[in-house]
């Protein structure tokens, strides 16, 4: 049989021992404030601890239980002085571990029951054993505990979750990337006492057993209605993409926007019901949780895939060029969730990589052309649900190459943000468009052969053509190199003028800064004049003529190009000029001098255009 109960001494010699006291000893045992409410099934602390006592550090407890039908009879739990100290109610709970007195410090411990039974309500006392030299003070403490049932009910709320749902246990849901992940919990509670429910939404990884260490808390609603999200969470909830919402009185909502692959696993709803002790402290008296359901996130990178046609091309010059691209896969409908953008890239054949951009029609519908393409006449559009048409109105020489067409899915966030959630590229599409055939030579050269400062430097282009289309157009430039630091090979060519394929002058930048001229003087001869010649228009001068096509959607295409011989224009100076030498040295010294110079700058331009 267990230890009987503490003998409390009258009140009036207690009162008598504590006004003798000395030394202001006085044992004090402190359990919580009263009564107590838990839950049935539940696990269950109460902790005492003591002070004001005389003798060792640690100190020795018992506990006891009056039950409300027998207030007066003290049945004892457990003790940390005798292990055979439990009455026989209690030692199977004991012995298996149910019930249990943990040591928090030498004067503080906590009892422990495992599952609260209804037959566990009662006034519990904390006792601890004398080790004063003289009894003063309250050698125990009591507080009520009352068992609630359990009353506590979570469920998956109908109808189901959002998506695509079989019929399995739990339900297995796919929702697509970037589409909402919503689900529903009931949970409700007719306990009769003022409680606070706290419901939360756990995720756990795929395949990975259901249980509070594998749980990774979602977002939860807390017992005082604040909304907050676990740590992976948190900067989705801050974002909007993630909303917690109570709908009535016992159903939660939780949404989950723009899903991602990392979404994927096996979704909870936790609830929790707290309960405000006399103390002012809230407790957990009972959890419950059930099983939402098996969620696949079907990622866009997985679905995207692009197919071209009508297979490789061969086309003429001139002639318009389609190419069609078609999106396919699992893929949910551009709109609130999703976006896509679909465009064409052209590599030149042989070369590496994808190429550059032909055109695009982008997430809004809007299209728009690569560079090099301004001007064309290029259309880029939406032919079907996911089928994009490219058209090129008149195909040239430089089209031909290597098409892919481009496809990228995005995913929506918060408001209008989009995130690239996947691309796919198309195989190459080769595209062949046959050669004009044009071939051009140019012959100049500098009218007079000679040119002296002051005058008119004429310098004439005549051009030959063969092949090539009725209509073709010509164009000539003049371009001059100068030399830098004695080398003609460093100077960056200049242009100096030309007669565009319509006809029209374009001036460039003369090197002596003088006026310039640029004009047709036969079907195909160009003249170039540089008037009022000066020693900064030296060089070597050449005509660079171009073949040009006209298409009919009224663009021009260089259709071929050439290269005249260099032309050197150097200013000689009069001889006259070179007889204005100071009269003092006389006349005929003079003359001397003068044809002296005139004869070595002769002969130095001479060696110079040998040596070139």
């Amino acid at each position: 049989m267990g230890a009987l109960g503490p003998t409390p001494l009258p009140p009036p010699l207690l009162l008598l021992l504590l006004m003798l006291g000395v030394g202001g000893w006085a044992r004090e045992v402190l359990v919580p404030e009263g009564p107590l409410y838990r839950v049935a099934g539940t696990a269950v602390s109460i902790s005492c601890n003591v002070s004001g006592y005389e003798g060792p550090a640690q100190q020795d407890f018992e506990w006891f239980l009056y039950r409300p039908e027998a207030p007066e009879a003290a049945l004892g739990i457990i003790s940390t002085r005798d292990p055979q100290f439990s009455y026989a109610v209690f030692g199977p709970r004991v012995a298996a571990g149910e019930l249990q007195l943990q040591r928090v410090q030498g004067d503080a411990v906590m009892l422990k029951i495992a599952h609260l039974q209804a037959q566990d309500a009662g006034v519990y006392e904390c006792y601890t054993p004398s080790t004063d030299a003289r009894y003063l003070g309250s050698y125990s403490g009591k507080v009520e505990l009352r068992v609630l049932p359990d009353v506590l009910q979570v469920s998956a709320a109908p109808p189901g979750p959002r998506g695509r749902q079989a019929p399995t246990s739990p339900p297995r849901l796919t929702v697509h990337e970037g589409q909402e992940l919503a689900l529903g919990c009931l949970a409700r509670t007719s306990t009769q006492k003022h409680t606070h429910l706290a419901v939360s939404f756990g995720r756990a990884v795929p395949e990975a057993p259901v249980g509070r260490a594998t749980l990774q808390e979602v977002v939860g609603l807390r017992s005082d209605l604040a909304v907050e999200a676990g740590a992976p969470y948190a900067e989705r909830l801050a974002a909007g993409e993630l909303r917690l919402g109570k709908e009535g009185p016992d159903r939660y909502r939780m949404v989950v926007g723009g899903a991602q692959a990392g979404d994927a696993g096996t979704y909870h709803c936790t609830a929790t019901e707290w309960i405000q002790d006399p103390d002012g402290s809230w407790a957990q008296i009972a959890e419950k949780r059930a099983v939402l359901a098996q969620v696949d996130v079907q990622t866009l990178s997985s679905q995207l895939a692009v197919a071209v046609g009508p297979g490789e091309r061969r086309i003429g010059p001139g002639e318009p060029l389609e190419l069609l691209c078609n999106v396919s896969g699992a893929l949910p409908p551009p709109g609130r969730h999703a976006a896509y953008s679909v465009g064409w890239e052209m590599a030149p054949a042989g070369a590496p990589g994808p190429g550059r951009l032909v055109a695009q029609l982008d997430t809004e519908g809007v299209g728009s052309l690569g560079p090099g393409y301004e001007g064309r006449h290029i259309a880029m559009e939406k032919v079907a649900s996911r089928t994009y048409r490219l058209r090129l109105e008149a195909a040239r020489p430089g089209d031909a190459g290597t098409y892919r067409c481009l496809a990228k899915a995005y995913v929506r966030g918060s408001g209008t943000r989009l995130r690239e959630a996947a691309s796919a590229r198309s195989r190459p599409l080769p595209v062949h468009v046959r050669e004009e055939g044009v071939v051009l030579e140019a012959v100049a050269w500098l009218a007079g052969g000679t040119v002296y400062r002051g005058e008119t430097a004429s310098l004439l282009c005549n051009i030959s053509v063969r092949g090539g289309p009725p209509g073709l157009r010509l164009a000539a430039s003049w371009w001059v190199e100068r030399p830098e630091n004695g080398e003609l090979s460093l100077a960056p060519a200049q242009l100096v003028g030309g007669v565009g394929q319509d006809g029209v002058a374009e001036l460039g930048d003369r090197p002596g800064g003088g006026p310039v001229s640029v004009e047709l003087v036969g079907p195909r001869s160009h003249r170039l004049r540089l008037h009022s010649l000066g020693p900064e228009d030296e060089g070597v001068y050449h005509c660079a003529p171009s073949a040009w096509v006209q298409h009919a959607d009224y663009s021009w295409y260089q259709a071929g190009s050439a290269r005249s011989g260099p032309v050197t224009v150097y200013p000689y100076t009069h001889a006259l000029d070179t007889l204005f030498v100071p009269l003092l040295v006389g006349t005929g010294v003079a003359v001397v001098t003068g044809a002296t110079v005139l004869g070595t700058i002769t002969c130095c331009f001479m060696k110079r255009l040998r040596k070139r």
